[in-house]
């Protein structure tokens, strides 16, 4: 690896799933920047003052439908690359949505990408997300959640990215068992 070619972990997965627990483990623990796409997303929605439950699925097609379905691929790949500019060279990426981004990303970093899939059965994903004490959005109630997966689904290619990753993690019980299979993928790829 060299400053022109960080390593890019990218976690994906639906809501409730843990991608974001990995995200947050990977930056806490081994101290790696951290590119939340939804984050981009979110600054948006703030910027036009508009409702991040409400508007938030508005805004992110809208960027789609004007700058590209990778739009938040390319904006990740510029963070990537300033944090790659100061000499960091291990790079998570958290809420990779689409398959263009994913593509986006393939053609620019070619193997130095490393996709990680959490999954988790959605009755769990529904409890977790219902649970959250979200400061970006909060929900009251399944149908909520089941309309965002089906939007992101439908709207934003979210299962391609998913189906395409490296590895995939079962996220069925407590946190520290899915964050030790990540160690253990990291390990068998010379990250740790």
């Amino acid at each position: 690896m060299n400053k022109t070619n960080p390593r890019i972990i990218a976690l994906v997965g639906m809501p409730g799933s843990g991608k974001g627990t990995c995200t947050d483990y990977l930056h806490t623990t081994y101290k790696w920047p951290l590119v939340h796409f939804g984050n981009m997303v979110y600054e948006e929605v703030q910027r036009r003052g508009l409702d991040n439950v409400r508007d938030e699925a508005f805004v992110r097609e809208d960027m789609r439908a004007q700058e590209g379905k990778a739009v938040l691929a390319k904006h990740a790949a510029r963070k990537a690359d300033e944090y790659a500019a100061e000499s960091e060279h291990i790079i998570v990426f958290d809420g990779l949505y689409s398959w263009s981004e994913l593509q986006f990303l393939r053609e620019t970093y070619g193997n130095s990408l490393l996709v990680v899939a959490t999954t988790a059965p959605r009755k769990i994903r529904y409890q977790r997300i219902l649970a959250r004490n979200d400061s970006h959005r909060k929900y009251t109630d399944e149908q909520q959640v089941m309309n965002r997966d089906i939007s992101e689904i439908e709207n934003l290619e979210k299962g391609g990215p998913i189906a395409f990753a490296d590895y995939t993690i079962v996220n069925d019980s407590a946190p520290e068992a899915m964050t030790g299979k990540l160690d253990d993928i990291l390990k068998s790829e010379g990250l740790l």
